[in-house]
C-alpha cells in the first residue's frame, strides 16, 4: 500500500510503484509526505506545514524552529528577522547598522538612528552635544560637567575656550563680571550675595574714581560738587541746597547785632591791630572763620581759630563751663560745711542761773541734747551756802558756784 498522507499528498492512493514515494504538495516531504519541507514548520494544532518566510537579509538561514521563528543575524530580531535590534538601526539589504551614540546611549530610531534617552548629561542626534548648562569637559571619564554659572549673575551657560583649561561663563547678566560671573561690574556692589547699582545721587564721576562706590559696603566714592555722606546725599561742611534743591552753595556769614573787639597780633609784627567782627554763631565754618580772621602767608604759626575747627571749638567753651560749674558747687559745700561746724560750737550745753531775793530758778538750754533731763539738778541736798557768802550748787558730775 502506498499509504500517502492525505494533507500532505497530491493524490492519497497512488504513490511510485517502484520507490513508493508520494506526490506530496508544495512544503511538504518525506516518502509519504507526512513531514514538512525544508523553510516550512507544522502549524500548531492542524499539522499543516506552512512557510517560514525568514527575511533573506536578516536571517541567516530559511529554516525556522516548530514555531515559526527564524535564526537571526546580529543587530537584527522579530520573528522573520526583518527587524533591527535595539541598538541598531536601518535595515538594509546587508544588515542593520549599529546606533552612533558615543556611548551615552543604547536604543536610537529603528529607521533614522537618531539616538533615544542619551544619558550624563547629553543631548543630540548622536549624544555628541552637552546640554544647557553644561561643558565637555577635557577629561574623557567625565563627558559633561555642570557650568559653574549662577542663573541670578549670568545665562547659566559656558564653554571652554581654546587655549584655555576652566570653562568661562558665556554672558553676564548686567551689574556682574568676572571668569564665571561672580564679581560686581563697575557702579555696582555686593548687597548679600547680589549686585546692586551704587546709589550716589549722581554726584560722583565714574571716570575719575577707581569704583563708583565701595564693592563690599556701597559707600560712594570720591563725592563732587561739595556732597558728603554714605551716598553723596548731603552737603560739604559749610555749604547749603540752593532754593531748589539741587546744587550745594557756599553758605554766606550773617552778621549779628552785636559785635565785639578783637585782637590778633604775628610773632614778627610791631603792634597789635583790632578790628570789630560780627558775633560768631554755630553755622559758621572754619572757610568763615579764617575769611573774619586772617593769617599772614608768611608766618609759620597760625592763629587759634585757624587751627581749631568750630566744632573743637564749642567742645572746649563747654568744658571750660562744667569745670567752673564744678569749682563753684565745690566753694558752695565748703561754705556749707564750715557755718555748720560753727553753729555747732555755738550751740554747746551752757547754764543760766538766776537770782532773786527769796528764790533761785536754774535753766539749761542744749541745742544739740534736746531731751535732755535736767530736774535732778536742783536738790536740796545738793546746795550749800559757803562761809563767804557763795552759792554752791553740787551735782553728781560738776560744782556750780556763783
Amino acid at each position: 500500500l502506498c499509504n500517502c498522507s492525505s494533507v500532505g499528498s497530491a493524490g492519497a492512493p497512488e504513490c511510485n510503484h517502484t520507490t513508493g514515494q508520494c506526490r506530496c504538495l508544495a512544503g511538504y516531504a518525506g516518502p509519504r509526505c507526512e513531514s514538512c519541507a525544508h523553510g516550512f514548520y507544522p502549524e500548531q494544532g492542524t499539522q499543516r506545514c506552512q512557510p517560514c518566510a525568514c527575511s533573506p537579509t536578516g536571517s541567516s538561514s530559511a529554516q525556522c524552529d516548530h514555531s515559526g521563528k527564524c535564526q537571526c543575524k546580529v543587530g537584527v530580531t522579530a520573528l522573520k528577522c526583518d527587524q533591527c535590534s535595539d541598538g541598531y538601526y536601518r535595515f538594509n539589504e546587508t544588515t542593520c547598522e549599529p546606533c552612533q551614540c558615543n556611548n551615552h546611549s543604547q536604543t536610537c530610531n529603528s529607521s533614522t538612528g537618531t539616538c533615544l534617552n542619551c544619558q550624563e548629561n547629553t543631548e543630540g542626534d548622536h549624544c555628541e552635544l552637552c546640554k544647557e548648562g553644561f561643558y565637555r569637559s577635557a577629561h574623557a571619564a567625565h563627558a559633561c560637567q555642570r557650568c559653574p554659572c549662577s542663573t541670578v549673575a549670568s545665562t547659566g551657560t559656558c564653554r571652554i575656550r581654546p587655549g584655555e583649561t576652566v570653562p568661562r561663563c558665556d554672558r553676564c547678566r548686567t551689574g556682574y563680571t568676572g571668569l564665571n560671573c561672580n564679581q560686581c561690574d563697575q557702579g555696582y556692589y555686593n548687597s548679600d550675595s547680589i549686585c546692586v547699582r551704587c546709589r550716589c545721587n549722581g554726584n560722583v564721576d565714574p571716570a575719575r574714581s577707581p569704583g563708583v562706590c565701595r564693592p563690599d559696603s556701597g559707600e560712594c566714592i570720591g563725592c563732587l560738587h561739595h556732597t558728603a555722606g554714605f551716598h553723596c546725599e548731603r552737603c560739604e561742611e559749610g555749604y547749603a541746597r540752593d532754593p531748589q534743591g539741587s546744587n550745594c552753595t557756599r553758605k554766606e556769614a550773617t552778621p549779628g547785632p552785636e559785635t565785639r573787639e578783637f585782637t590778633t597780633s604775628a610773632p614778627n609784627a610791631t603792634k597789635a591791630t583790632s578790628f570789630s567782627t560780627a558775633v560768631l554763631n554755630s553755622t559758621l565754618s572754619p572757610t568763615t572763620l579764617q575769611t573774619i580772621f586772617p593769617v599772614s602767608s608768611s608766618d609759620n604759626s597760625t592763629s587759634a581759630f585757624a587751627d581749631v575747627s568750630w566744632t573743637q571749638f564749642n567742645i572746649i567753651i563747654l568744658t571750660v563751663i562744667i569745670i567752673v560749674v564744678v569749682l563753684l558747687m565745690g566753694f558752695v559745700g565748703a561754705v556749707y560745711m564750715y557755718r555748720e561746724y560753727q553753729n555747732r560750737k555755738l550751740n554747746a550745753p551752757f547754764w543760766t542761773i538766776e537770782l532773786k531775793e527769796d528764790n533761785i530758778s536754774f535753766s539749761s538750754y542744749h541745742d544739740s541734747i534736746p531731751n535732755a533731763d535736767v530736774s535732778g539738778l536742783l536738790e536740796d541736798d545738793g546746795n550749800e551756802v559757803a562761809p563767804n557768802g557763795q552759792l554752791t550748787l553740787t551735782t553728781p558730775m560738776h560744782n556750780y558756784k556763783a
